[in-house]
C-alpha cells in the first residue's frame, strides 16, 4: 500500500515450506524476497503466493537465491496470483529456476491489471547443474503466464518441457537458458532496448491495445 511518498508491506504471512523477508531500503517500493527451507521444491512441494498492490503503490518480488526443484518424481508446483489496482506498479524479477535430474515442475503465473496499472515480469529457466553434468536433465517444466488488463486477457504464454517428447538437451541445443520478459502500462513506454547478439535468441510482441481491447497495431 501507498503511505505517504513511500510503498508499504502492509500485511505478509507465510506457512512454510515458504518465507517471505521484507527488507527495508531507501526507494518508493517496497521490497519482498521469498525463499523456500533447503533453497527449493522437494517432492509434493505446492506452494501459492498472492500479492496485492493498492493504487499507486510499487513493489519490487525477487528471490533470494535459484529456486532449485529436487528430484521429484511426483511433482512439485508454485502459483502466483497478483492484483495490481490503479496506477500501481508490480515488479516480479526472481533468479532462475534450476531443475534437477528427475525432478518434475508446474508453475501458473496470473496477473490481473486495472486500468493504468503497470507490470515488468522476468520469468527463466536454465538447462540445469552443469557442475553436477546435468543440462536439460529433468523429466517435466511446464510454465503458464496469464496477464489481464482492465478485464481483458491480453497475454496467455505457456511452455512445457518433457522428456518424454523427445530428448531435451538434443532439441533445445546451444541454448541454456529460456526466458520471458513482460511489460505491461503505460508507465513503461519507454524501455530499453535488447541487446543483439549471436548467443540470444530474441523474439519481440509489441500490442497496444484502446479502450475495446481492439489490437491496433
Amino acid at each position: 500500500m501507498r503511505s505517504g511518498g513511500r510503498s508499504v508491506v502492509s500485511r505478509a504471512y507465510a506457512t512454510s515450506p515458504l518465507r517471505l523477508l521484507t527488507p527495508g531500503n531507501h526507494g518508493r517500493a517496497a521490497w519482498i524476497y521469498t525463499s523456500s527451507h533447503g533453497g527449493g521444491l522437494v517432492d509434493g512441494d505446492h506452494i501459492v503466493l498472492e500479492i496485492d498492490i493498492g493504487e499507486g503503490a510499487a513493489a519490487f518480488v525477487s528471490t533470494q537465491a535459484s529456486t532449485k526443484i529436487y528430484r521429484s518424481p511426483r511433482g512439485t508446483s508454485a502459483e502466483v496470483r497478483a492484483r495490481i489496482e490503479p496506477d500501481g506498479l508490480l515488479v516480479v524479477a526472481p533468479d532462475p529456476v534450476v531443475c534437477f535430474a528427475k525432478s518434475r515442475y508446474r508453475q501458473v503465473q496470473r496477473f490481473d491489471l486495472a486500468d493504468r496499472a503497470a507490470l515488468v515480469l522476468l520469468d527463466w529457466v536454465s538447462s540445469g547443474r552443469h557442475a553436477a553434468g546435468e543440462r536439460w536433465a529433468f523429466d517435466e517444466y511446464q510454465s503458464q503466464i496469464v496477464v489481464r488488463l482492465d478485464g481483458k486477457l491480453l497475454l496467455h504464454d505457456a511452455l512445457a518441457l518433457r522428456a518424454d517428447d523427445g530428448d531435451l538437451a538434443g532439441r533445445l541445443g546451444r541454448f541454456d537458458v529460456l526466458a520471458v520478459a513482460v511489460l505491461v502500462g503505460t508507465a513503461l513506454r519507454t524501455v530499453a532496448a535488447m541487446p543483439r547478439s549471436r548467443n540470444l535468441l530474441w523474439r519481440e510482441s509489441t500490442q497496444n491495445w484502446n479502450k475495446t481491447g481492439t489490437d491496433k497495431n
